[in-house]
């Protein structure tokens, strides 16, 4: 399956109602701004923030940066006016909560129907019955917009009764399986926010670990989280080198037919090549993004 190599190491969530925040994001070094209609915004303010939403994204000026809507779910008060509106503005994506299993996908593409081919579905993966859902859910990619998964680690240890530890242990399942159903089909995966805004070693922290479990990124609640966030998300030096050896050792001709190298020192199959072209493609696009005008 191939994986789409664009940036998304850092989704920062900007309540759609505060104009100065969204404007704020334009400047910033996130990959991804997602506009909140649901959690960052009160009863009272929905309406006012959908059409702050629309605003923002017909007026553009993100730059190079991802424009997602996160929007409240079908069933809730303003669902329905929230995608039908985000619908016709058109964003890169619709991001939608609660997502439970493979008919609320369908339903909120359905939802979409009208929106440009570009707009793509993203689904939070917060409930209890998501993670006994996961393949199903991200089979749905293939008659569908959905492209991507979002955790939502926050309201899933309220469903559980869970702790929110420093090492996360209670969701180590979790996580893992949302991975590698997203990576079975194709899927990008953003790993969920963290919660101590000002603890910034075990942001950092939580950040190398979900590069570790296999995530393209975290979303975030809080600028300051975006240097450390990129950082932990960005392919390491060392790593790209070597991923650049192991496509060149592949490519040799006097390698033809091998399916095992030995390439400075460590074992390299063709699934390791395959990788080594992915990383790098990751790593390239990354390089493009910081030089690009943001």
């Amino acid at each position: 399956m191939r994986l789409d190599a664009r940036p998304r190491r850092s989704a920062l969530y900007m309540p759609a109602s505060n104009p100065r925040a969204v404007e704020k994001a334009r400047a910033l070094s996130c990959d991804v701004v997602i506009l909140d209609l649901e959690d960052a915004v009160a009863p009272e303010a929905k309406d006012e923030a959908r059409a702050a939403a629309v605003a923002a994204v017909a007026a553009g000026g993100f730059g190079s940066r991802e424009v997602v809507v996160r929007v409240n779910a079908l069933g809730t008060p303003w669902g329905e006016a929230d995608l039908a509106a985000i619908a016709a503005a058109g964003p890169d994506a619709v991001l939608v909560p609660k997502v439970a299993g493979p008919a609320d996908v369908s339903a909120y593409d359905r939802a979409l129907a009208d929106a440009p081919g570009h707009t793509r579905l993203w689904a939070m993966i917060e409930t209890a019955s998501a993670i006994f859902a996961l393949d199903a859910i991200a089979a749905q990619t293939a008659a569908s917009r959905l492209a991507a998964f979002v955790m939502g680690v926050n309201d899933l240890a309220k469903e559980m009764g869970a702790r929110q530890t420093p090492g996360r242990e209670p969701f180590w399942a979790a996580l893992s399986l949302a991975v590698t159903a997203a990576r079975a089909r194709g899927l990008a995966i953003l790993d969920g926010v963290h919660n101590e805004i000002e603890d910034l070693a075990s942001l950092a922290a939580v950040c190398r670990q979900g590069a570790d479990f296999g995530f393209d990124g975290k979303t975030l609640i809080h600028p300051s989280h975006l240097d450390i966030c990129n950082a932990a998300f960005t392919p390491a030096a060392g790593e790209v080198a070597w991923a650049h050896a192991v496509i060149a050792a592949f490519a040799d001709p006097s390698n033809g037919g091998k399916g095992a190298l030995r390439v400075e020192g460590r074992l390299a199959e063709l699934l390791h090549r395959d990788q080594a072209a992915r990383l790098v493609a990751v790593a390239d696009a990354i390089a493009a993004r910081e030089a690009a005008p943001r």
